[in-house]
C-alpha cells in the first residue's frame, strides 16, 4: 500500500513536471521572430550577398526556427547605401554591409571596416575580439539604436581597375574613380575625383567612361561583376582595404527583446559567418584569377614603388586627420594604434618572414 501510494504520489508529480516542460517548450516554439535583413549587395551574390544568406539560414538553424530571417538584396527593399538609416528606424531587423559607408554618421566608423596600409583580416580580428574593438563599436552604434558584428572579412583585396597605365603618381590626377571611404580621400590628394557606388552599378559606369576605374573587392567578386570587359588593366595590392570587415547592424529594440538564449545564438552565428567568410575569399580568390588571368588574358600588374610610397604617406595624413575630427574618433585611432603596432611586430617575424621563406625555394 505505501510503495502504491509512493508511486501515486512521485508519478503525479512526475507528470506535473512532463506537462509544465512541455508547455514551456510549446511556448517557446510557438513564439517566432520573423526579422527581415537589408543589404548592400546585390541579391545572392558571391561572397558578400551569399554570407548575408548563411548568416540568416544559421540564426534560423541554430534557433531551431525561433527566428526567421528574411534577406532583401540591394534596391528590394531599400537602396544600397540606406541599410544602416533602415535598420535603425525598425524598417527591417538587420542590416548586412560595411561600416566605412556611414562615415557621414560618424568618421569612426571607418576604422571598423579597413585602414589603408593598417591591419590584415587576422590582425583585426584580434583587434575586435581581443583588443577592445568591438566594445568600441557597440559603444558607437548605441547612440543610433543599433547592435553591430562583424560578419565577414574579404582579405586582401586589389588595387582596382583601371583603363590606363598607371607608371606614376601623375598618372592618377584627374582620372574619375570610384573608391569609398578612407582609400577615396587618399585618391583625392592624389589627383583623382573619388565617387561612391554600390557594386551593382560599377560595370555599366565602367563601360560608359562615367568614371575611368574602380576597385571593388578582388578577383572572386570582380570576375562576377565582369568588370574585365570594360576597363584593361588590373593593378595590385590593394593598399586601401587590406582587410575588410563585413557588418551585421541589428536593431537594438528588436535584439533587446529577444530572450537572452536568442541573443546569444545571433551574435555566436555573426561569430561563426565571419570567419566562414575569410575561407569563402581564401578559397575562391586564386581560382578566380586564373581564370581571369588564362581566359581572359587580364594585364595584371603591381603599382609602382613611388606610387605606393606616396600614398602610403597620403595615408598616414588623412588617417590622422580623421583622426582628430572629434573626441571618438581620436578614441577609436588610439586602440587601433595601439593594437596595430603590438600585431605588426609579430606578424614581420610570422607571417612576413614565413611568406618570404616559402618564395625562396
Amino acid at each position: 500500500m505505501q510503495r502504491r501510494d509512493f508511486f501515486k504520489q512521485t508519478g503525479g508529480a512526475s507528470l506535473a513536471l512532463g506537462a509544465a516542460t512541455l508547455g514551456t517548450k510549446a511556448v517557446r516554439a510557438d513564439t517566432e521572430h520573423k526579422w527581415k535583413m537589408v543589404t548592400t549587395w546585390p541579391k545572392n551574390f558571391p561572397g558578400l550577398g551569399t554570407g548575408a544568406n548563411r548568416l540568416a539560414e544559421l540564426i534560423g538553424e541554430m534557433s531551431g526556427g525561433r527566428i526567421r530571417v528574411k534577406v532583401y538584396g540591394a534596391e528590394e527593399l531599400v537602396p544600397a547605401f540606406e541599410v544602416f538609416d533602415a535598420v535603425a528606424q525598425g524598417t527591417a531587423e538587420m542590416g548586412h554591409s560595411g561600416a566605412s559607408y556611414w562615415k557621414g554618421k560618424s568618421e569612426a566608423t571607418q576604422f571598423f571596416t579597413a585602414v589603408p596600409f593598417g591591419m590584415t583580416a587576422q590582425e583585426l580580428n584580434g583587434w575586435l575580439y581581443h583588443g577592445g574593438g568591438l566594445e568600441l563599436w557597440t559603444e558607437l552604434y548605441a547612440g543610433f539604436g543599433l547592435v553591430p558584428a562583424p560578419v565577414g572579412n574579404t582579405g586582401v583585396q586589389m588595387g582596382g581597375w583601371f583603363n590606363k597605365e598607371i607608371k606614376s603618381v601623375a598618372d592618377l590626377s584627374g582620372l574619375k574613380m570610384r573608391i569609398p571611404g578612407l582609400g577615396g580621400e587618399i585618391l583625392k590628394r592624389a589627383g583623382c575625383t573619388s565617387v561612391n557606388l554600390p557594386g551593382g552599378e560599377l560595370f555599366v559606369s565602367l563601360q560608359s567612361g562615367t568614371i575611368d576605374a574602380t576597385e571593388w573587392v578582388g578577383p572572386y567578386n570582380d570576375l562576377a561583376f565582369g568588370l574585365h570587359k570594360a576597363a584593361r588593366y588590373y593593378y595590385y595590392p590593394g593598399f586601401h582595404e587590406p582587410g575588410s570587415t563585413l557588418e551585421a547592424v541589428i536593431n537594438r529594440t528588436a535584439f533587446e527583446a529577444l530572450p537572452a538564449d536568442l541573443r546569444a545564438i545571433v551574435l555566436n552565428a555573426c561569430k561563426v559567418v565571419n570567419q566562414g567568410m575569410l575561407a569563402d575569399y581564401t578559397a575562391h580568390n586564386p581560382v578566380a584569377l586564373k581564370v581571369l588571368l588564362d581566359k581572359h588574358g587580364v594585364d595584371m600588374r603591381p603599382y609602382p614603388d613611388d606610387v605606393i610610397a606616396e600614398l602610403h604617406r597620403l595615408a598616414e595624413e588623412v588617417v590622422f586627420e580623421i583622426a582628430e575630427k572629434d573626441a571618438f574618433s581620436r578614441k577609436v585611432y588610439a586602440s587601433y594604434r595601439k593594437f596595430f603596432q603590438q600585431s605588426k611586430q609579430w606578424s614581420n617575424i610570422s607571417e612576413l618572414a614565413y611568406l618570404r621563406a616559402r618564395n625562396l625555394g
